[in-house]
């Protein structure tokens, strides 16, 4: 239980510093994981326990510039880049319900993007 807690401490400091590059949506939508998805799937772990996860992105391929991710992340967070299929079987893993589990963000007004945050987390391990 010290463990989510803490994941979820660290989520919402992360969401908060990622709020200051995106405009992250109040409400979720369907999960990205789709045949046709245009994604690139990432996770945002504790480096003082690999084995945390705080958050998981979906990000869009697409031209914009990169956000500054060592700004995001802070000195506490790492970002692992992972397969589409590894970041589902981790998302189904952590967060068992099957839709609506990531928030949209938005830069310059289109989604470029999806976010699911350890205060969200409902899995059992």
């Amino acid at each position: 239980m010290t463990d989510l807690a803490i994941a979820a401490a660290l989520a919402v400091e992360l969401r908060d510093r990622f709020c200051e590059y995106v405009h992250l949506d109040p409400f979720t939508l369907p999960d990205p994981f789709t045949d046709k998805d245009d994604c690139a799937y990432a996770v945002a772990l504790d480096r003082e326990n690999l084995n945390m996860v705080v958050a998981m992105f979906a990000n869009k391929k697409e031209t914009l510039p990169q956000l500054p991710w060592s700004t995001i992340l802070g000195d506490r967070l790492a970002k692992v880049s992972m397969s589409k299929q590894d970041a589902l079987v981790l998302k189904r893993e952590l967060m068992p319900k099957e839709t609506n589990n990531f928030y949209p963000y938005r830069r310059n007004g289109r989604i470029s993007g999806y976010a699911m945050f350890a205060f969200q987390i409902c899995g059992q391990r």
